[in-house]
């Protein structure tokens, strides 16, 4: 399987959506909806819409029908950059080889675009046609928890209390499991169930979310030390800038990159279940830990 052709051909569908429904809007403020649309289209990898539709396809169904839905993961993605790049938050000057949202629109816009995206993202969800509305509450379920204070927001809480802290291992898993892995989990187990998935698959699939979003954060938390600002688009060395531990400052870079590996042999595992339609997924998982961005 050409995971990069595959990749970006769907990053292409996701972009073309993403204007279409923008588009859609006829919002009442102007400067709000540029500063929306500076960073929803500030390019990005598209991951966890193309993550939603591989689950699709894993269960059998045509993941791009559900186009609509992985769009709004990506507004809920979106939003939690804005937020998080905020000088109340990681105080970030860079996203994307760009400036931050808070940098060219000021921070209390680029605190409403955030919400706003948040806010237009459930409105998305319930555009998606093709869906029997019990599956779809059920999605907009998953959602609704991970970008809740079970998840992202729960997260980000503990993230920013944890400052200037010497934390636990445990403390930091919890962190990154809202923070980071939530959506994760939701995109896998949201195009898993539009799909039409078993529990069994469910379930399996549900394992592969959780360790793909572990070996994510922690090639992330490497990257930070040894990526190349030119090639990530953002400063390396944020982490230890604000005092936050991370895998490589609680274990070593050797022990933070076998955790990593050991995360991705376990989600590649987890899809023993499934046939060919699910190679995307193998085939991602691996290629995380030797990305350089």
């Amino acid at each position: 399987m050409e995971l990069k052709k595959i990749w970006q051909e769907r990053s292409a569908l996701v972009e073309a959506q993403l204007v279409k429904e923008l588009n859609e809007e006829n919002p009442l403020d102007k400067t709000l909806c540029e500063s929306m649309k500076y960073s929803l289209m500030a390019g990005g990898k598209r991951l966890r819409p193309v993550m939603l539709m591989a689950a699709a396809d894993a269960v059998g169904a045509k993941g791009t029908d559900y186009l609509t839905t992985a769009c709004a993961l990506e507004m809920i993605h979106t939003y939690s950059l804005i937020h998080d790049d905020l000088p109340a938050m990681d105080d970030d000057d860079y996203r994307r080889g760009k400036l931050t949202n808070h940098k060219v629109y000021g921070a209390g816009m680029a605190t409403l675009a955030g919400d706003a995206l948040l806010t237009l993202a459930f409105e998305v969800m319930l555009r998606q046609q093709g869906v029997k509305a019990e599956t779809l509450v059920q999605v907009v379920r998953e959602i609704s928890i991970a970008a809740g204070p079970d998840g992202m927001g729960g997260g980000q809480a503990l993230d920013l209390e944890s400052e200037n802290k010497q934390i636990s291992m445990e403390t930091m898993k919890k962190i990154h499991l809202g923070k980071t892995g939530a959506l994760f989990r939701a995109a896998i187990r949201s195009g898993a169930i539009l799909g039409g998935a078993s529990e069994e698959a469910l379930q399996a699939l549900t394992v592969y979310a959780d360790n793909f979003g572990l070996a994510f954060q922690i090639t992330d938390d490497i990257l930070d030390v040894i990526g190349d600002e030119a090639v990530i688009g953002k400063p390396v060395g944020s982490d230890e800038k604000n005092h936050k531990s991370t895998y490589v400052t609680l274990t070593s870079l050797e022990e933070a990159q076998k955790l990593a590996q050991e995360a991705v042999d376990t989600a590649v595992n987890a899809l023993q279940m499934f046939g060919d339609e699910a190679d995307f997924l193998r085939e991602l998982v691996a290629y995380l830990v030797k990305r350089n961005k």
